[in-house]
């Protein structure tokens, strides 16, 4: 079992945390959302950059500690794409996702919503997420702005006509009491999401399946291109996808219910947005790092799984692909 209150020794590219346990990924995406780094000046992530370069070519400084290693990779993994080496637009990091995610997943829950502020918040929804799976990508292969495109317009038409036909159908369901009507209108941004989201990340990533993403060995080096792992990492991201709004989609509606019958919350109606803000920070900070540990982002899968032509370009039992997040 790993002892996770001492720093381990650094290992470039290699997580801090053991990826086999959930807690180990947990401890490592925690890491990925931290939304301190977002305020990393450019001069400190370029001596981030820098300290790694110089621990892969040999040429660091004794001085510099394993726990200095650790943090300067966590800097850089939060900023900087892994496969592209560029940095990532910082609303669409996935430190940025809790911070810049929060006002709309507000917006969705806003009770008493009208046909047009429905379609807008999913509209709105929709784009951001579109933009953080896009940034977030496997992108060991060029994927075409078209499947971008397409991917962001199924999204965005799933999600609408889900939660638009379930906003219709529940006013005119007459035999329902107005909290119970209100309750069911809560959580109709759910099951609009969790499909939207499937259809984002199927339709944003299925270049993947017809050419594959990039397998890796021990060493990091380049085996070959599958498409079984690519279906891997679709599915996972997927599922993903679906279990992450799930308690931040559920769990508010069903507080706030409670809440707005509170004296005080009944007398002072202006104190109901903040403390619904505060509801939807709160779970949504702590579903997404629970949410994306289900699945370690650089996965392993044996090659006796994957195609004869890459069990025949290795010798390893095991190669490694970046599932994306």
């Amino acid at each position: 079992m790993a002892d996770y209150g001492v720093c381990p020794t650094f290992q470039l590219g290699r997580p801090r945390y053991d990826q086999s346990s959930f807690l180990g990924r947990l401890r490592h995406f925690v890491d990925i959302i931290d939304p301190t780094t977002l305020f990393v000046s450019e001069r400190r992530l370029t001596e981030c950059v820098k300290l790694l370069d110089d621990y892969k070519h040999g040429t660091l400084s004794p001085d510099v500690s394993d726990l200095q290693l650790w943090e300067a990779q966590k800097i850089k993994q939060a900023i900087i794409h892994p496969d592209t080496g560029e940095k990532i637009f910082m609303p669409f990091r996935m430190s940025g996702y809790v911070p810049f995610g929060t006002p709309i997943v507000v917006g969705l829950l806003l009770p008493n919503q009208s046909v047009i502020s429905t379609i807008f918040w999913q509209w709105l929804n929709q784009s951001h997420n579109a933009c953080v799976n896009y940034s977030n990508r496997n992108a060991t292969k060029p994927t075409p702005t078209s499947r971008f495109l397409q991917g962001y317009v199924g999204a965005v038409t799933s999600a609408v006509s889900l939660a638009v036909g379930l906003h219709l159908l529940i006013q005119k369901a007459n035999h329902m009491s107005p909290a119970t009507r209100m309750i069911i209108q809560r959580l109709i941004p759910f099951p609009a999401v969790a499909s939207a989201n499937i259809c984002n990340v199927g339709l944003m990533r299925r270049n993947e399946l017809s050419e594959g993403i990039d397998v890796l060995d021990e060493n990091g080096n380049v085996v070959g291109s599958s498409k079984i792992a690519a279906k891997h990492a679709i599915m996972e991201t997927a599922f993903t996808r679906v279990v992450l709004p799930m308690p931040i989609f559920v769990l508010p509606p069903i507080i706030m219910s409670y809440l707005e019958k509170v004296p005080l919350l009944q007398t002072n109606r202006r104190l109901l947005l903040p403390i619904h803000s505060l509801v939807c920070l709160a779970t949504f900070g702590l579903s997404l790092p629970l949410a994306i540990s289900l699945f370690p982002q650089m996965s392993q899968i044996e090659v006796s799984q994957l195609e004869p032509e890459i069990a025949m370009a290795t010798d390893s039992k095991v190669v490694i692909y970046n599932k994306g997040l």
